[in-house]
């Protein structure tokens, strides 16, 4: 028992080693992107966001989505149930349950005999 304890201590930070080692490409090239995909819209980047806003309206108002395929409706339904489940998913954290929220003074876990 005690030589696979001290086995197991010398190959601990082998594989440590190891993991790091195949890690880090991988965190380089998450932190490349992260940075571009996940930086605030720059002062260059409202007319292009304000261009597509009005669009989407435009595109509302003349019922271009009747113009769509099944395809693209079915992935613009799915970017829609996606968005739909990230806000349930931050009301629960923000709730910090998952049933509903607890209204100090109204709600009370005795049980009631």
């Amino acid at each position: 028992m005690a030589q696979a304890v001290q086995r197991l201590a010398t190959k601990v930070p082998e594989m440590l080693k190891a993991c790091q080692r195949s890690a880090e490409p991988k965190l380089k090239e998450f932190m490349k992107y992260a940075r571009v995909e996940l930086a605030p819209p720059t002062a260059a980047d409202l007319p292009v966001i304000q261009k597509g806003f009005s669009n989407l309206m435009t595109a509302a108002k003349t019922k271009k989505w009747k113009a769509l395929t099944v395809r693209e409706g079915f992935l613009n339904s799915l970017v829609g149930f996606e968005i739909l489940c990230w806000f349930f998913i931050g009301e629960c954290i923000g709730k910090r349950s998952v049933v509903g929220y607890q209204i100090p003074g109204a709600v009370h876990f005795d049980a009631v005999i």
